[in-house]
């Protein structure tokens, strides 16, 4: 499992002209799973991203976590996070995880971040989106699980 973790003071997601996730304060993340992946990558990346320090305390340093910030979350399947771009001009997506085994597992994902108490956002999975954002810091990361 990838996800493309960005701290942001803005983001959203459409699908048709129409917004079907929207946060303020917060994390967007662009959420990839891969062939093979499990219920223990998800629980994996799903508690380190509740425990990241990488939001700012009093004195100015990341020194808070997603839960201590108050934020909350915009979480966006992504398969392309797998296209692997070695050979010639067009990505390969082997890697990343059928639609059916993936989409259980994002949802999975989502759960798991719901259930510590964090408000999450979501945008539809396997749909065209338009996602848009403001990076705050820019805080950009990539948290992975452990089979990568």
């Amino acid at each position: 499992m990838r996800v493309v973790l960005q701290r942001v003071t803005h983001a959203q997601v459409e699908v048709e002209n129409k917004v079907v996730g929207r946060i303020d304060h917060g994390l967007l993340l662009l959420v990839g799973i891969k062939m093979g992946d499990t219920e223990e990558d998800i629980q994996y990346v799903s508690d380190k991203i509740v425990g990241l320090r990488i939001f700012e305390d009093q004195v100015g340093k990341m020194n808070q976590s997603i839960m201590d910030a108050g934020g909350a979350i915009l979480s966006v399947s992504q398969f392309t996070l797998y296209g692997d771009t070695s050979k010639g001009r067009r990505p390969s997506f082997i890697e990343a995880a059928r639609p059916e085994i993936a989409k259980p597992l994002y949802e999975r994902f989502n759960r798991n971040l719901s259930a510590n108490g964090l408000h999450v956002e979501t945008g539809v999975f396997g749909a065209d989106m338009a996602v848009s954002l403001v990076n705050d810091g820019p805080v950009t990361l990539i948290v992975e699980s452990k089979n990568h």
